[in-house]
């Protein structure tokens, strides 16, 4: 009879968390949030100083995808209005001082710098830089999942 009671305790212990752990994952799929919608006004506009554009990093993983256009402006990284990733939990804006980032081991171990969460996984998104930080020194905008260490996109960083 005992063992009844621990089949059954144990199946309902590991129903309730695999339960809960598919929902976190499906959850962004089935009910994202809206696309974001911000935008530049003409001050900005003149003080770009790099682009770039958001790859899919590793085309065998098809679950972490991005693309998009990326501008940088004096303090402000700007997400542009055709940004986009796959969707996942806790994904983060980074600025990488390295070049040419494609594994997450190209973002560990480096001096990033944590711009916040990413507000939407579609469209127009701006993000501070603070002034302390010399934008020369950093050559890509990274998309990173903060909850598993995992590089979303990159974005290598042409300056003007």
């Amino acid at each position: 009879m005992w063992r009844y009671i621990a089949v059954f305790v144990l199946g309902g212990v590991l129903g309730v968390g695999g339960g809960v752990g598919a929902g976190i994952f499906i959850y962004p799929f089935v009910f994202p949030p809206p696309a974001a919608n911000d935008t530049l006004n003409t001050d900005e506009l003149t003080a770009i100083i790099a682009r770039g554009q958001f790859i899919h990093a590793n085309t065998m993983d098809p679950v972490h995808y991005g693309s998009g256009g990326v501008t940088v402006l004096q303090r402000t990284v700007f997400l542009e209005s055709n940004f986009e990733v796959g969707p996942g939990p806790k994904f983060h804006v980074y600025l990488v001082p390295k070049k040419s980032v494609r594994r997450a081991g190209d973002v560990k171990g480096t001096d990033f710098i944590d711009l916040g969460r990413l507000r939407a996984f579609k469209g127009s998104q701006k993000y501070t830089v603070p002034a302390t930080i010399n934008l020369a020194d950093y050559q890509s905008v990274v998309i990173w999942c903060a909850a598993f260490g995992v590089l979303i996109s990159p974005a290598d960083l042409k300056f003007l």
